[in-house]
Formats: structure tokens, C-alpha cells, sequence
């Protein structure tokens, strides 16, 4: 067996090291990198191929990051209090204020330590997405993030295994002792003297999310990596781990239904809802498309998109819309008027008219601006559209046909803010740390601000490493 730097490895050789971590994204290279620096010998265990390697943070594209001035790749400033209000916002106050903040406060120092591994950033982000002043936003998007961590991690001395599959987690009490690893087809066991899971949520798993959400989950698409089975979510709750959040509560957001059943990734989103209307299959809205800014509302619309007819919604704009949202990798269909875009969607002609001349005479006089939570509002229809509300009148008129994109579901461990798991008998383990979204859930009970998963699987990660470093050397 050979590891990602050619080294032949022994079954003595799979022992050898203090450190364990399970998962290949962003959370466990941050934990593997941050391991390594306290001077302990890391093993990684990536269960996908490494053509595949990288898990969700592949298809990622910023993070969220409080910064008191500008910066190289941030503007103005975001500071502490107005980050957490964002995340009290969208979470409903579902969320530990105490990890909210630690997470917030850590989050400062996250892109210089980035750039130290090899992480290049763009310029601060202008435009629509409202973004340029809360998040950095990476050169070459995900995938050049997690290649340069790779890189980082070979030349450090991290030993990576591929296609090496975690199983199961055996305990001695509330303590790790050993990982049953699926490598090659037959089983070995790894043990270390601590472990960081970083191996994400279970979104990649049917049969759980039919558990979760009942039939209507057949209808999802999963917008990352296919990998996410929740293996080691399962063998923590056999082991007594304190669990936490909804198993219906996660990333989920309206994407183009014509993506692919897995790692669709970004190119997938559809980002032009607050600049139209959203009608289900039968022709008629269902909720405010103008309530927030989208980066604060877009991964509302995954549940609300389950929770229509044959779980399918589609958004429709006209020429105004145009040039104003990052498209979706497939072309909208187009119709120079509205009754042929209804036919070309398969939507009732007459109710969609009906739902489209309701809206148009609903629409307040206002001045449009995309950039502000503007006047522009509709009246007297249900429901409403609260800012950016424009009639839909000025031809050619476009349709996306929107189902639901699950990215990681919020299940998960209860950590400290040391990233210690917690049991159900009060205890904490001594040598199990958690990072990246099979974590998550600690800070997201529901809803989603733009780039805070990537914010959350930094900074725990880099806790979970140095943490399981100091307990594996002393």
C-alpha cells in the first residue's frame, strides 16, 4: 500500500502516527496542517479517489471573515457584532452564541494563515452578491484551495491515503481507541492516540435523508460530493456521542433542476429569485422573493422549493433581469411572451398569467436598486414581494426549472469550543475532536449565511488539529 508521497506503508506503518484524521476537505487539512505544526506525525484517511479528493470545499468559493479595515481582499469593514447578527439572523437564533462568537472572533486571522499554505484570493468582489465586504473569495475557486492544501500537507510530511474508507470508531468508554478502515476492499484498524472527524454530513446518503424527509427526498439533488455517507455521524451515536440539530435542517438550496444527481456544485445555483417571481407546478407563488439580501436568504429556497408540488419551482424573470445574476451553467428557457414560456415549462397557462398579472398590479412605484434593500414592493397580493419587486412586462421573459440542492445536512456533534466531543453521560471526550460540517450544526440550527461553512471548517479545524496534537504529545 502505497500513501500520496509513495511511501510503502505496513500494517505497523498504519499505527505509527499520533494524530488521526478522517476526511479529506477543507476541515481536515486545516486539522492534518494544524496537527503537523504542534509536531505531531498525522495520518489522513480521504475516502474518495484522488481524482475526487476535497469533498464539498472542492465546489466552494469564499469564506466569511470579520475584519475591522480593509484588507487586501476584503472592504470596509465586518466586525463582530454585525457578523453575528448576520448568523443570528438567518439561524433564527437557533445557534451557540458562545461558538457563534469564538468562530467569529477566530475568523480574523483566517486568510493570512490561508495564504501562508499557498491560498490565493481575489480582489474584493463587486456586483450584486453584496459580498466584497464580507467575504474572500479564492483564486480558482475550491478546487485550487484544497490543491494547494494537498501540497502543503505531502510537504509537510502528512501521510494521505486514498479510497481509505473509515467504517467505524471503536471507544473505550468516552476515549477512541481504533478506526476499522476500509482500504482495498478489507478491513484494517488504525489507532492513534486522538482522532479529528472532519468526513461532513450525511447528504450523500439516501436512505437517511428518505428517513429524515419521507419520499419527497427522491427528488432531491445533492450539490456536492457523493461521498458523504455519515458513516462516522452513525458510529459516534453508537458510541454514545452527545448529537445535536434537525436531520431536515442543512444547506439546501434552490439549484437548476436539470443539474446532475451529485457534485453539481456552484455552477448550479440559481442566483436571479430576488429579481423575479418564483411559481410552483401548478403557476403560483409561494413566498417573498425579495425578503433579504441573497446571499442571506438562498439557502432558504432548497426547503421551501421541498415543500411544493413534486418537490419543483421555477423562477421567472424578464429582459430587465438580464446581466444583473451569475447564470446558472444551463440556459433559461425563453419565450417572447408569457403564455409560451408557461408551455415551454409545463405550468397551467391560465393560472400562471392570472399569477403574473396579480403580481404586475400589485407592484408599488419605487426606485430600483439591487444593491440596497430598496422601496420597490409589491401590495394588496399574497404573498408579498418586500423589496426589488419589478413587473414582469418587457420581453423575451426567462424560466429556470428550480428542485432542491442539498450541500451538507447539520446533524451533528456537540463540541466545545476546544472542539471536544461531547457524550450523552455529560462527559467530555478526552481525545475525539470534531471540525467542518459534521460540527456544523453547533452554530447553523437552520438557515445560512454565504461562506460560513468554509468559516466554520477553518477555524474548528484548526482548532481540532492543535488540540489533538497537544493531547497525542503529552
Amino acid at each position: 500500500m502505497l500513501s500520496s508521497t509513495g511511501q510503502r506503508l505496513t500494517s505497523d506503518s498504519f499505527n505509527s502516527h499520533q494524530v488521526l484524521v478522517i476526511g479529506g476537505g477543507n476541515a481536515a487539512l486545516c486539522a492534518a496542517i494544524s496537527a503537523r505544526e504542534q509536531g505531531a506525525t498525522v495520518l489522513m484517511l480521504e475516502s474518495a479517489p484522488k481524482k475526487w479528493r476535497g469533498g464539498n470545499s472542492s465546489h466552494t468559493r469564499n469564506l466569511r471573515c470579520m475584519h475591522r479595515a480593509p484588507t487586501d481582499v476584503l472592504s470596509d469593514a465586518y466586525l463582530e457584532d454585525e457578523f453575528y447578527e448576520d448568523v443570528w439572523r438567518v439561524t433564527g437564533g437557533q445557534t451557540s452564541e458562545h461558538l457563534a462568537r469564538h468562530v467569529i472572533r477566530a475568523s480574523e486571522s483566517c486568510t493570512e494563515w490561508m495564504k501562508s499554505y499557498g491560498v490565493r484570493f481575489q480582489p474584493s468582489l463587486g456586483g450584486t452578491l453584496h459580498l466584497g465586504r464580507t467575504n474572500a473569495f479564492f483564486l480558482g475557486g475550491g478546487k485550487a484551495l484544497v490543491n494547494s492544501y494537498y501540497k502543503a500537507a505531502e510537504k509537510m510530511g502528512i501521510t494521505i491515503l486514498y479510497e481509505a474508507d473509515a467504517e467505524k470508531l471503536v471507544f473505550d468508554g468516552n476515549r477512541f481507541d481504533h478506526a476499522m478502515v476500509n482500504i482495498n476492499g478489507s478491513l484494517r484498524k488504525i489507532s492513534a492516540k486522538s482522532v479529528v472527524i472532519a468526513s461532513g454530513g450525511f447528504e450523500s446518503n439516501q436512505e437517511w435523508l428518505e428517513e429524515a424527509w419521507g419520499p419527497v427526498a427522491n427528488n432531491f439533488l445533492i450539490r456536492g460530493t457523493r461521498f458523504n455517507q455519515g458513516k462516522m455521524l452513525r458510529t459516534l451515536i453508537e458510541n454514545g456521542a452527545k448529537i445535536i440539530g434537525d436531520p431536515t435542517q442543512g444547506h439546501a438550496v434552490a439549484i437548476d433542476a436539470r443539474a446532475p444527481k451529485y457534485d453539481g456544485g456552484i455552477v448550479t445555483r440559481v442566483d436571479c429569485v430576488s429579481l423575479g417571481i418564483v411559481v410552483n407546478k401548478n403557476g403560483e407563488r409561494f413566498y417573498d422573493e425579495g425578503e433579504d439580501f441573497w446571499p442571506k436568504r438562498y439557502a432558504i429556497w432548497g426547503r421551501l422549493i421541498a415543500q411544493q408540488p413534486d418537490q419543483v419551482g421555477y423562477s421567472i424573470t424578464d429582459a430587465k433581469a438580464k446581466g444583473r445574476f451569475m447564470p446558472s451553467v444551463f440556459p433559461p428557457e425563453q419565450a417572447n411572451s408569457l403564455a409560451e414560456l408557461a408551455e415551454k415549462l409545463g405550468v397551467p397557462v391560465d393560472t400562471f398569467l392570472k399569477t403574473v398579472s396579480d403580481f404586475n398590479n400589485a407592484v408599488q412605484p419605487g426606485n430600483f436598486d439591487h444593491s440596497i434593500l430598496d422601496d420597490c414592493r409589491t401590495e394588496g397580493v399574497v404573498p408579498a414581494k418586500t423589496h426589488w419587486a419589478q413587473k414582469i412586462d418587457t420581453p423575451p421573459f426567462y424560466g429556470y426549472p428550480l428542485r432542491t440542492g442539498i450541500t451538507f445536512t447539520y446533524l451533528g456533534g456537540e463540541v466545545d469550543e476546544n472542539a471536544r466531543l461531547s457524550m450523552q453521560d455529560g462527559s467530555k471526550s478526552p481525545n475525539v475532536f470534531l471540525a467542518g460540517e459534521i460540527m456544523a450544526g453547533n452554530i447553523l440550527g437552520k438557515g445560512y449565511v454565504a461562506g460560513l461553512g468554509m468559516t466554520i471548517g477553518t477555524v474548528f479545524g484548526r482548532i481540532a488539529g492543535k488540540e489533538a496534537a497537544k493531547y497525542a504529545k503529552n
